[in-house]
């Protein structure tokens, strides 16, 4: 199964998954509704997969549908409130995102996220977010495991969460230098400029930069 093929899985399991909390199981609606490429054939596929069972004009997810349905409105929804309660994004433009970082956003990601927005339980529109295993796992730290890299003490270690800037000319910047989520960092110095490691590069940056990257420290 090629990427498109797979995220049009994982776009029909969620609209299966949404459709479903609103009490509605019908086919018809589902494929009259959906947004992704032939949905007829990809429902097809999930019933051959066992992802999905079909009785008359009821259709809904199995456990194995259901997992990846889970995950994928997880990671929707927390995209959500990044984009909008942090980033402050237009709608439009966080809906588009958040469609396309759910397909790539690997789960210790969305679970640091989880964290550093403090477990939200529900998106922008009212719609329940999944929770994940951070949710209890963190119970009590709230936000401390995730903080902004000029917050924390010099020498402290940690890896690149996200970068809470719109601004695509500095993401460019930054990626550039290999400064993208994911990467392993250590603070070296806090002013007059913040530096710290990545890798083998030294990186100064103004403190403005330094608030919008944040990472979870390493223990």
């Amino acid at each position: 199964m090629n990427l498109q093929d797979t995220e049009r899985v994982e776009e029909l399991c969620e609209e299966i998954w949404s459709l479903a909390e609103a009490g509605v199981r019908s086919r018809s609606r589902l494929v009259k509704g959906s947004k992704i490429e032939d949905p007829e054939g990809i429902l097809e596929r999930l019933v051959g997969d066992g992802l999905a069972r079909i009785t008359g004009d009821d259709v809904e997810l199995t456990g194995a549908g259901s997992e990846i349905a889970r995950g994928i409105v997880r990671r929707h929804r927390l995209a959500e409130v990044l984009f909008s309660d942090l980033l402050r994004l237009e709608e439009t433009v966080t809906e588009s995102t958040a469609c396309a970082v759910e397909h790539v956003l690997p789960p210790a990601v969305a679970d640091s996220i989880c964290t550093y927005l403090g477990h939200p339980s529900r998106c922008p529109h009212g719609k329940p977010i999944p929770p994940g295993p951070c949710c209890g796992v963190y119970e009590g730290k709230g936000a401390a495991e995730v903080v902004r890299l000029k917050d924390v003490p010099v020498g402290a270690s940690g890896r690149i969460v996200f970068i809470t800037t719109s601004a695509q000319d500095r993401l460019a910047r930054l990626a550039a230098l290999g400064i993208v989520p994911g990467r392993d960092v250590r603070l070296v110095q806090k002013t007059p400029s913040v530096v710290f490691e990545a890798g083998q590069t030294t990186v100064a940056v103004d403190p403005e930069i330094a608030e919008q990257i944040v990472i979870q420290i390493t223990p």
